[in-house]
């Protein structure tokens, strides 16, 4: 078998295929051997180029990839006649099926995003770099995208395969096709965002590094995943808690603002502001106007006769909003007419998102536009220190972290809100206060399902969510939801490679 690496015009992806040995066989000459491809340190630099292109498909964890999360969760769905019976449909109808050909493409895509990645650190030692440190940097940008896709797996499927090296035969694969425990993939997660902390990368990035991972990115993926850790995994909760609290922390030090109430809410969407917002830790980068590296997102959830995200003209609804999200939005909270609004169409009248906006002639008419897709900011941060205060029993400092927020939001302080009825009714404790805090905060960032798994048993999710409204849901069904919703199923091809090995997740 010979392997091929393909170098797209721009550098940036990598492919793999083979080729089956013939009498007369034939060499592409614009075809580069893996073994041959490793040469320089801009051989390295284009490799890594294409590790973090892998990050904006809607197939992996980009700005279109909510049928993953937000669908999932209960803040977005299908909501239509024409879709209700459709693959996309059964995410958010919680009748997920392991033969859903867009689970497989998930699964695949994230894993794909993975060997780039391997095949970046199996290579790269056979590459002189007239710097150590640029090296070094490589290496820890490398690892830094392999934690971030291993840990949507790990929290979408629980044990999964564990791959950390360039795979170059069939017995290679066949050999590392097996589920490891959660624990095991958390401690390779935690291990490649570690050794980030001991390169040069910089606290942040500067504004021609946009959308490459830097040590403040690195702190606050350790500290989200520290807390994912002390939720799901039975042992070492007090140790993953404080490992949290001291990851968040540094981030949180590293901030370059005093209060959150200095950066306006809508300044973090601006597309203007983009590059200049202080609040911002890590991102995927897009270009306004550009055909290929341009945002879609505010095209994509324009409501009919509506102009406020796009100028791209729209015939249907755009992102579909539950009433259940736009319920919980309290009185005047400023966030809520940032986010939505309601088209008053004659065939369009609903709810659809406004949140990512670009309506400048520069995105033009087809909504090329430049907003970036916001990955890590420091409300997450901030609101994460107010979720490992509380489970550490320590309430006031959690409601500290928690007034920040609320504050920026115009919001009154959690203490004045518990005095109010209807707040104490909906959110009677501080975990559920925070839960709506999140929501409200991080509508249609693709958090809201994360926030719930992380929050919720198997149990208590069904519970949670079954007692929701029926009528303000949607169409998908809340009385399809199990235990076995925690979970997605893994993909059917992938189960038949071994079942054993490859044992489906229990109820599906």
């Amino acid at each position: 078998m010979k392997k091929y690496i393909l170098i797209a015009a721009l550098g940036t992806t990598i492919c793999f295929s083979a080729c089956k040995k013939e009498f007369l066989q034939q060499d592409n000459p614009n075809a580069v051997t893996v073994d041959n491809y490793f040469k320089t340190e801009n051989d390295v630099l284009l490799a890594v180029n294409g590790a973090y292109q892998a990050m904006r498909s809607s197939n992996t964890i980009g700005e279109n990839s909510g049928l993953f999360t937000d669908e999932r969760s209960d803040d977005t769905g299908r909501n239509d006649n024409q879709s209700n019976a459709g693959e996309p449909f059964q995410f958010n109808d919680f009748s997920l099926l392991p033969s859903n050909s867009y689970l497989k493409t998930h699964w695949l895509a994230l894993y794909n995003s993975i060997a780039r990645t391997n095949v970046i650190l199996s290579n790269i030692d056979k590459v002189s770099f007239a710097n150590p440190a640029t090296k070094t940097n490589y290496i820890a940008e490398a690892k830094f995208v392999r934690a971030i896709m291993y840990f949507e797996l790990v929290r979408k499927w629980g044990p999964v395969p564990l791959v950390t090296k360039q795979l170059v035969t069939t017995d290679e694969v066949t050999a590392a096709t097996f589920r490891v425990p959660e624990a095991d993939v958390y401690n390779q997660i935690v291990a490649d965002l570690k050794d980030g902390l001991s390169s040069t990368l910089p606290n942040f990035q500067p504004t021609a590094g946009i959308g490459r991972a830097s040590k403040a990115a690195i702190n606050a993926y350790l500290g989200k995943v520290y807390l994912t850790m002390a939720a799901t995994l039975a042992n070492n909760k007090a140790e993953n808690l404080g490992n949290a609290n001291t990851y968040l922390l540094a981030a949180y030090n590293m901030k370059t603002f005093g209060n959150l109430s200095e950066i306006p809410y809508a300044d973090v969407f601006d597309v203007n502001k983009k590059t200049t917002c202080k609040e911002l830790i890590f991102q995927i980068a897009n270009k306004q106007g550009d055909v290929n590296y341009s945002s879609s997102i505010a095209a994509n959830n324009q409501a009919k006769g509506e102009t406020i995200n796009s100028l791209k003209v729209s015939t249907g609804i755009g992102g579909n909003v539950t009433l259940d999200l736009i319920n919980e939005y309290e009185a005047s909270d400023l966030r809520k007419d940032f986010s939505v609004k309601y088209a008053n169409d004659p065939i369009v009248k609903d709810w659809f998102i406004t949140k990512f906006r670009d309506a400048s002639s520069l995105a033009t008419a087809n909504g090329y536009g430049g907003n970036d897709w916001i990955l890590m900011r420091y409300a997450d941060v901030i609101l994460m220190l107010a979720e490992v205060n509380m489970l550490q029993g320590n309430d006031a400092a959690a409601i500290q972290y928690l007034d920040m927020v609320r504050t920026r939001a115009g919001m009154p302080t959690y203490a004045v809100s518990r005095a109010n009825a209807a707040y104490a009714t909906a959110f009677p404790t501080l975990k559920l206060a925070l839960l709506h805090e999140r929501r409200v905060e991080f509508a249609f960032e693709h958090q809201r399902w994360f926030d719930l798994i992380r929050n919720f048993t198997a149990t208590e999710l069904a519970t949670y969510l079954k007692a929701k409204p029926q009528s303000s849901f949607g169409i998908a069904k809340l009385a399809n939801v199990t235990t076995k919703d925690r979970f997605f199923p893994i993909p059917f091809d992938e189960v038949k490679l071994d079942p054993a090995k490859m044992y489906q997740n229990p109820g599906y």
